[in-house]
């Protein structure tokens, strides 16, 4: 999971990630998305690959790249208890702005 989060942590990578989350792309496209030099891309999607969260197939001459969603389960799972506490805060919350309304009325 550490490799996973860390490659979360930059904004290239996520960007990346966002592409591939609607579709396949080539290194070309993913570049043209970026602000940066392709050996800067190369190097994000070397990380990526590394981290399993893309696949990369050859198209001819061609690299296209995939999102392995499966690859987030595990911070999916470690999220979760953060995920329970705060619906739990925002129920509260809820309550507490109900019980507002009805001391008003």
């Amino acid at each position: 999971m550490d490799a996973v989060l860390h490659a979360l942590a930059d904004e290239s990578r996520r960007t990346v990630l966002e592409i591939l989350r609607h579709h396949p792309a080539s290194a070309g496209e993913l570049a043209e998305a970026l602000p940066i030099a392709r050996p800067g891309v190369s190097r994000h999607l070397r990380v990526l690959r590394e981290a399993g969260l893309v696949d990369v197939r050859h198209d001819a001459q061609r690299r296209i790249y995939s999102l392995r969603p499966e690859a987030l389960i595990g911070v999916d799972e470690w999220l979760a208890d953060y995920r329970a506490l705060w619906q739990h805060r925002l129920d509260a919350l809820h309550t507490e702005i109900a019980r507002g309304k009805k001391a008003r009325t």
